[in-house]
C-alpha cells in the first residue's frame, strides 16, 4: 500500500473497513458484557457496570495518547523526503517507554485502591461488591489494554491495519462467547463477564505482537536521542486523542452521582445502557480517525495538500453517516435497546424513552466533534485538538451537567450533552475550515 501515490479513495476505505471491523468488534465485545450482566443480574448488574466504565476510559486513553501521538510522528517523519537525521523508531520506542511505565502505576493503583477507586466512580454499598468482582480477573492483565490500543495505533502507521482487526475480532468473539459460557453455563456471574473480557484482551494483544516477526514490520526499539523532547511531542499530539476517552470517564462520573443526586438507581441503569451506547456511537467515530490518520500524516509530511483535502472528504461523508444512524436508531428505538441490554421493570421502561430521546441528540454532533481531533493531530495542529477536547470533555460539558438540572432538574441533566456538543462545533467548523483553507494546493 503506497500511502503517498496510491488512490485516495481505494486506500481511505482499506483503511476504514479495517479499523471500523476492530471498532465493531470492540463495541460487540463491551455489549456481551453489557447484556450478558443486565440478563444475569439485572439493573444493578448494569450500573455496576457504569461505575466501572471511568477505568476502561483512563487506561484505554492513555493507549491512545502514547499510540496515536507517537503514531503521528512515525508516519510524519516516513513522509518527509528531508528526514534531516531523524529515525520515526525513536517515536515508536518513546511510545514504548512511556507506555509501560503509565501501564504499570495504573497497574498498581487499581490492585491497590479498587475501594476508593470505583466509590469515587460512584459506586454506592449495593453496587461496590458487583463492580469488584468484575475488576477481578481483569485487574491481573491490566496492562493489556493499554498496550492493545498503543500497538493498534502502530499497526495501522506501519501498514498492518488487518492484523489489527484480526486481533481484535478474535479477542471479542472470545469474548462473546466465553461471557455466555462463564455467566450461564458455569453459573461465574459477573466475575465471569470479567474473566471472559480479560482473557480476550490477552489474545488480542497476542495476534498483534506476531506484527514483530511478520515481513511487514519497520518497528523496532532503537536508540533515542532528546529521549523527553520527543515526549513533550507525543503527549502533545497524543492528549486529545487521549482526553476523548478521559473525559468519557469524567461525564461518567459526574453524571453518575447527578443521576443518583436528581433520579435514583433506575435512570442510572437506563444511564448504563446509554453509555454503552454513546461508547459504540463514538467508537464508530474512532474507526474514521484511525483511517484517515496514517494518510493524512505521512502525506501532510510530504505537503500533498490536495491529497489530504480528498481524504477529509470522504471522512467528513463517512462521519454524517453514523450520525444519522446513531441519532435514528435511539430516536425511534429506546425501548428495544433497553430490553436488549436489561430485564427491565415497568418504571425503567417508563422512563427510558425519555431519558435516551434527550442526551440521544448529541450524537448529531458527536462524529464531527470527535473526529476533528484526529484531523488536527494529523496536520500537527495539536493545540486546536486540545482545545477542542478539553471543553468537550471537561469544560463545557461539565458546566452544563452541573448547571443545567439547577434550572431543569432531569430534564436538564441529559441535555447537557447535546448543549455541550452544539457549543463545541462552532469551535470546530471554525478551525476545520481556516486550517484547510491553509493548506497549499501545489503538490497532488
Amino acid at each position: 500500500m503506497d500511502l503517498l501515490q496510491g488512490n485516495i479513495k481505494r486506500l481511505y476505505f482499506k483503511y476504514l473497513s479495517a479499523a471500523f471491523g476492530s471498532s465493531l468488534i470492540g463495541t460487540i465485545y463491551s455489549f456481551a458484557d453489557t447484556i450478558v450482566v443486565g440478563q444475569n443480574q439485572g439493573s444493578n448488574g448494569i450500573a455496576a457496570l457504569a461505575v466501572v466504565a471511568p477505568v476502561w476510559n483512563i487506561i484505554y486513553g492513555l493507549g491512545l495518547l502514547f499510540g496515536i501521538g507517537g503514531a503521528v510522528f512515525f508516519s510524519i517523519i516516513r513522509g518527509k523526503k528531508e528526514k534531516q537525521g531523524e529515525n520515526e523508531n525513536e517515536y515508536f520506542t518513546v511510545s514504548i517507554i512511556f507506555g509501560s511505565i503509565a501501564a504499570l502505576i495504573c497497574w498498581i493503583l487499581i490492585i491497590l485502591l479498587d475501594s476508593q477507586i470505583l466509590s469515587f466512580f460512584g459506586a454506592d454499598n449495593n453496587l461496590l461488591p458487583l463492580a469488584k468482582k468484575y475488576l477481578l480477573p481483569i485487574k491481573v492483565v491490566f496492562p493489556t489494554y493499554l498496550f492493545g490500543q498503543l500497538l493498534a495505533a502502530f499497526l495501522r502507521n506501519d501498514k498492518n491495519p488487518e492484523l489489527a482487526t484480526v486481533a481484535v475480532v478474535a479477542g471479542g468473539i472470545f469474548n462473546i462467547f466465553g461471557d455466555c459460557f462463564f455467566v450461564f453455563v458455569l453459573h461465574m456471574g459477573i466475575f465471569g463477564a470479567g474473566l471472559a473480557t480479560a482473557i480476550g484482551s490477552v489474545i488480542s494483544l497476542g495476534i498483534m505482537a506476531t506484527h514483530f516477526i511478520s515481513n511487514k514490520n519497520s518497528m523496532k526499539i532503537v536508540k533515542v536521542q532528546n529521549i523527553f523532547s520527543k515526549f513533550k511531542l507525543i503527549i502533545t499530539a497524543g492528549f486529545s486523542t487521549f482526553f476523548v476517552d478521559i473525559a468519557m470517564g469524567i461525564i461518567t462520573v459526574l453524571l453518575n452521582n447527578q443521576i443518583m443526586k436528581y433520579a435514583g438507581t433506575d435512570a442510572l441503569a437506563v444511564y448504563g445502557v446509554i453509555v454503552n451506547i454513546s461508547t459504540c456511537a463514538q467508537v464508530c467515530v474512532y474507526s474514521i480517525g484511525q483511517a484517515a490518520q496514517p494518510i493524512i500524516s505521512i502525506n501532510f509530511g510530504s505537503e500533498k495538500w490536495i491529497r489530504i483535502k480528498q481524504i477529509l472528504k470522504y471522512s467528513l461523508i463517512t462521519a454524517s453517516f453514523f450520525s444519522a444512524f446513531w441519532t435514528c436508531a435511539t430516536m425511534f428505538f429506546p425501548v428495544p435497546i433497553i430490553k436488549i441490554f436489561i430485564s427491565a421493570t415497568p418504571k425503567i421502561i417508563s422512563i427510558a424513552p425519555k431519558i435516551i430521546r434527550l442526551y440521544c441528540i448529541s450524537f448529531l454532533l458527536l462524529p464531527l466533534n470527535v473526529y476533528s481531533m484526529y484531523y488536527f493531530q494529523a496536520i500537527s495542529k495539536p493545540k486546536i485538538a486540545f482545545v477542542i477536547s478539553v471543553c468537550r470533555g471537561l469544560v463545557v460539558s461539565g458546566i452544563m451537567i452541573l448547571l443545567l438540572p439547577v434550572i431543569a432538574e432531569d430534564i436538564g441533566l441529559w441535555l447537557a450533552m447535546p448543549v455541550t456538543e452544539l457549543l463545541v462545533s462552532v469551535i470546530v467548523i471554525y478551525y476545520m475550515i481556516k486550517y484547510t483553507r491553509a493548506l497549499g494546493e501545489k503538490k497532488i
